[in-house]
Parts: C-alpha cells; sequence; structure tokens
C-alpha cells in the first residue's frame, strides 16, 4: 500500500502476489476496495497491482478537467514508475474504457485485455432505458448509502439480493469506505461521457476477452457485443442473469475466465 506522484497527482495503489504483472482498473467513483472477489484469487496466479483512479479513493482528486486519455497516461505512468514495461490489463466498466485507451496509445505496454461490463461509447454505445435512469438519477435528498441501496438492482440479481443480505451488508459496507465527493464524481462522469474509442478499435491488437452479465442495465451487454464486433479477434463471455456487478455475485466463474485467458496469453 503506497502513493506515487504521477503526472502530478498522488496515485494509491497496492501491489499483491508474484508473477506475471496484472493491472486491474476499477470504475466510476469506485476504488481498490471494490476488487475485494478478485485480489485474493488472481494475486495466486499474477503479480496483481490494482489502483485508484485520480479523482476516486485514496488518490488525489484534482480540480481540473479528466479524460480517459489522461487516465491512461496515469496508468501508464504507474506502470512505468513499478518498472513494469508490459502487463495484462482488466478494466471494468469505466475502467474498461480507459483500458481501451490504455491499449491504443500504448500498445506495447498491454500484452492482453480483459474487458468487463463496459462499451466504446460515442454513438455506438447503447445506455440505460430512460426509466431505469429516471430512478438511478432521483437521488436528491438521500445519503450515499440510501442511494446504493435503492440501485441495488443495477448491481446484483434479485435473487442474490434476497438469498444473501450478509454479501449485500458486506458490498454496502466495502462501497462507503474512502466514498468520493460529489465534485470529483462528476469530473470522472464527464469524462465518460466524452469516452469514444469506436472508430479506433481496429487498431488494438492485443488479444481481448470481454465478459458481460446478459442483465445489466447500467452499461447494457449490446454495449459487449458492439465491442466484439469491432475489436480484431476479440473473445465474448456472457455470463446469464449477471448485472452491473456480475464480477462479484459470480466472481468465482469470472476469476476462472479471466485466469485462462490471461495464462493462455501470457
Amino acid at each position: 500500500m503506497a502513493k506515487v506522484n504521477i503526472n502530478g497527482c498522488e496515485i494509491y495503489y497496492e501491489v499483491h502476489g508474484q508473477g506475471d504483472p496484472l493491472v486491474l482498473i476499477m470504475g466510476l467513483r469506485r476504488n481498490v476496495e471494490w476488487w475485494f472477489r478478485q485480489i485474493p484469487a488472481l494475486s495466486e496466479h499474477f503479480q496483481v497491482i490494482a489502483f485508484d483512479n485520480r479523482g476516486a479513493g485514496r488518490s488525489d482528486k484534482p480540480v481540473m478537467e479528466y479524460s480517459m486519455r489522461l487516465f491512461a497516461d496515469d496508468t501508464a505512468g504507474l506502470m512505468k514508475a513499478l518498472d513494469i514495461s508490459k502487463a495484462h490489463i482488466l478494466g471494468i466498466s469505466m475502467g474498461g474504457y480507459l483500458a481501451q485507451e490504455l491499449a491504443l496509445n500504448y500498445p506495447a505496454k498491454v500484452k492482453s485485455l480483459v474487458l468487463g461490463c463496459t462499451g466504446c461509447g460515442g454513438d455506438r454505445a447503447v445506455i440505460m432505458s430512460p426509466e431505469r435512469m429516471e430512478k438511478f438519477t432521483a437521488n436528491k435528498g438521500l445519503t450515499p448509502e440510501e442511494i446504493l441501496r435503492k440501485d441495488m438492482d443495477i448491481y446484483f440479481s434479485d435473487d442474490y439480493v434476497d438469498q444473501h443480505p450478509e454479501k449485500i451488508k458486506e458490498f454496502v459496507e466495502i462501497s462507503m469506505r474512502h466514498y468520493q465527493p460529489a465534485d470529483a464524481f462528476l469530473r470522472q462522469f464527464d469524462a465518460c461521457l466524452r469516452h469514444d474509442t469506436g472508430d479506433r478499435l481496429n487498431q488494438l491488437l492485443a488479444p481481448t476477452l470481454i465478459m458481460t452479465g446478459d442483465d445489466d442495465p447500467l452499461v447494457p451487454p449490446q454495449n459487449s457485443h458492439i465491442l466484439k464486433d469491432l475489436i480484431p479477434g476479440a473473445d465474448l463471455s456472457v455470463f446469464a442473469g449477471g448485472r452491473h456487478c456480475f464480477f462479484i455475485e459470480t466472481a468465482d466463474q469470472f476469476n476462472k475466465k479471466a485466469v485462462d485467458f490471461l495464462k493462455a496469453n501470457s
């Protein structure tokens, strides 16, 4: 657990395990804590590097315009600081946006790519339904925990929520750690709105595995099918009943698919 100054920003990072480097990139608002079902399993096979993007977690939250290119530059800078010339990259949601940008701008640094519940953005993006968006943005007067619980059906299947209250309690507690200030969220969110790699993905040559839940209301699964069509040779794995946090709900299956793919491309 440490920090390093990258592009004028103190970036928090952790390193776990030994082996081929694997960089984990988390999504909008979230931080290293959300990898609680991945780090223990993946670090048995790889040297796992997990970090908080600028604007989130324990990293600095400078008041400036953020962009996916800036986030990618931060990631490349962190790899250089840690003397990692090339690594596997696993990005979730916004982290998948960032991972695409990293692979496109720093191809020599990317050994292989795993993209979870993400998309290419731009005009090709399939967005949340208007009805779900209305509920998702109805946050006035609610505490952060109340907002999280209101939106639990975005993250997990109904059965998972109903049958595993102890796991939902754990998830809520983890999500409240190092909670992101509202202004930093808006800067990250604005960067997400400007994400668009669709016209460049034919240049992405790293072996790529795309994974998604087939019932994700936040980043609908059509986005993963679009990515598969745009990225040369990409594989796609769809998790039945999975919502946005399918990588947590079905962590054993997600981790196994990731490990098998990454080892095959080491």
